[in-house]
């Protein structure tokens, strides 16, 4: 079932809208090929947050304050470039996956905001098209808002907005679900595993203990 949050993004409350779910922005790495040290960390770090019910990060610094504030410009450039209104959302869960929108459109779709450094943006602007490592992100948006297309938006102030319209990939959303799924469960039994730690040994201690008591040894 999804679930819209009307939270502030970055502040205690969208961290803990998140928790312990992998959510679109790290879908590439969940996607990652083989056992690789991002997405075991990854899959550790949420691990941490289900354990301890503390998200892994809860705090705003200045670079994303920065940040909050260059994604500010771009949705109010992009609202007027287009001649629509945008919805601001905090956070959307569906199931066990998550994500952050920068904001939705209509009934059908939605908005992601990447500032760019000039010469990057620059780059992006000749490509004109999506960047391949946002491709996961973007269509990860599509896939837990249940929405039909996304508009990619680079930005750098002073340079041209590039807007990239994008659609349903719905053979790379079922890849990306079957991934998903697979990492879940992997997360899901990792959490049982140090769920678990010590008990054994703790029985066998306890088993050992029980077994050198006089009373017990028949002494």
């Amino acid at each position: 079932m999804m679930q819209v949050f009307d939270v502030e993004q970055g502040e205690a409350d969208w961290f803990q809208c998140r928790l312990g779910i992998p959510t679109a922005s790290k879908f590439a790495t969940v996607m990652a090929k083989g056992e690789g040290k991002t997405r075991s960390e990854y899959m550790r770090t949420l691990a941490g947050e289900i354990l301890t019910g503390e998200p892994a990060e809860s705090f705003s610094n200045v670079h994303m304050e920065r940040g909050k504030t260059m994604e500010d410009e771009a949705r109010e450039t992009y609202a007027f470039l287009e001649g629509v209104e945008i919805q601001r959302v905090g956070f959307i869960r569906n199931g066990d996956k998550g994500a952050s929108p920068d904001s939705l459109l209509g009934t059908n779709g939605g908005l992601e905001i990447k500032t760019a450094l000039p010469k990057i943006q620059i780059d992006r602007l000749e490509r004109d098209r999506l960047p391949p490592e946002h491709r996961a992100q973007v269509q990860g948006n599509l896939w837990v808002s249940e929405r039909e297309w996304w508009d990619f938006c680079s930005y750098w102030p002073k340079l041209p907005m590039l807007t990239i319209r994008v659609y349903r990939d719905e053979t790379f959303i079922k890849e990306m679900s079957d991934e998903v799924d697979r990492f879940n469960d992997e997360l899901a039994a990792l959490v049982e595993r140090i769920r678990r730690y010590g008990v054994k040994e703790t029985s066998q201690d306890t088993i050992d203990a029980l077994r050198m008591h006089p009373l017990l040894a028949g002494e």
